[in-house]
């Protein structure tokens, strides 16, 4: 028995329902549909008369969905999710290794050392073009497409598949000319008589959690300057402005030059969590995501790239 498809009218009216579920309200709906937001407010209303039931909750002030609203948004995204996997079992099963591939990279590292390298993985598999999102956010992979991602840290989100690809170490350290005005501290409590330039992505901010084996310290530091950018906090540490904690690819190339010195060499800050290559449980995966898996596996065989780098 053939099962009829919806029109292409009703296609809109299922865009835009998502979209306002995903963004709350009917002008951030229209900006990722690229559409104003009047159109997304008729379309949600056809569907609203079509179906014979209300979906949104309107208000002056604000919109909700209703419970019926909220329950056949998840069931819709949960069919087009089904439709996505199997549009890319069918083009996997040819086995070629071509189409478009999403990845999302943590922005600084990313840059560093992750671009850098795109350009092998392409000339191996000429028939794959990425697109690459570049950003600090964890990007939600299944609501926003992804087929992969770099995650550093700690892992939180049961629905995805997850590889380590080795440790993520953060490390601290400072300038020459830091060290030579304000000496080296002896201790993680004597981090509290320094400037220390604080990142505030990190899970405990503003606390810096400091390990050395067994031992454990916390310590609330202050200084000086805050960022949520690590590239902006490195070269205030190369200035001399104060001890900076960040992760070992931040830091390799500074430290291998002598630009900056280990600070409290023996202690590791925020040690649990590694580098991971993850992707979504529910997704098929597709012959082109197999083999970025497999040649980025393969990258990190003998080590993260920078510390490779420095060998």
């Amino acid at each position: 028995m053939m099962h009829s498809l919806p029109d292409i009218r009703h296609s809109d009216e299922i865009a835009a329902l998502l979209a306002v579920a995903a963004e709350g309200s009917f002008v951030a709906a229209g900006r990722a549909l690229q559409r104003h937001p009047s159109i997304v407010s008729k379309r949600v209303a056809a569907m609203e008369a079509r179906l014979g039931i209300r979906l949104i909750e309107r208000s002056t002030r604000q919109l909700r969905l209703t419970d019926a609203g909220a329950q056949l948004a998840q069931r819709l995204r949960a069919a087009i999710e089904q439709i996505s996997a199997a549009e890319q079992q069918a083009s996997a099963g040819a086995g070629e290794v071509r189409g478009v591939l999403r990845v999302a990279f943590p922005a600084a590292m990313g840059r560093q050392w992750l671009a850098p390298m795109l350009p092998a993985f392409l000339a191996a598999h000429p028939h794959v073009s990425i697109v690459a999102d570049y950003s600090e956010r964890f990007v939600d992979l299944i609501a926003e497409g992804f087929d992969l991602a770099i995650r550093l840290g700690e892992l939180h989100d049961s629905r995805l598949i997850a590889k380590k690809l080795g440790e993520h170490r953060r490390i601290l350290c400072a300038s020459p000319a830091y060290i030579a005005a304000h000496g080296q501290p002896a201790s993680p409590q004597a981090l509290l008589d320094h400037n220390c330039l604080r990142f505030s992505g990190f899970a405990s901010f503003p606390a810096w959690r400091l390990s050395c084996g067994e031992q454990q310290q916390t310590v609330m530091v202050n200084g000086s300057m805050t960022a949520n950018d690590s590239e902006a906090l490195l070269a205030a540490a190369r200035a001399g402005v104060g001890i900076l904690g960040a992760g070992e690819w931040l830091l390799s190339r500074d430290l291998a030059a002598g630009r900056l010195l280990p600070v409290l060499p023996d202690w590791q800050l925020d040690a649990q969590g590694g580098i991971y290559l993850v992707r979504p449980s529910a997704r098929f995966a597709a012959a082109s995501t197999l083999a970025f898996k497999a040649w980025l596996e393969d990258c990190f065989r003998d080590g993260p790239p920078w510390r490779t780098a420095a060998q």
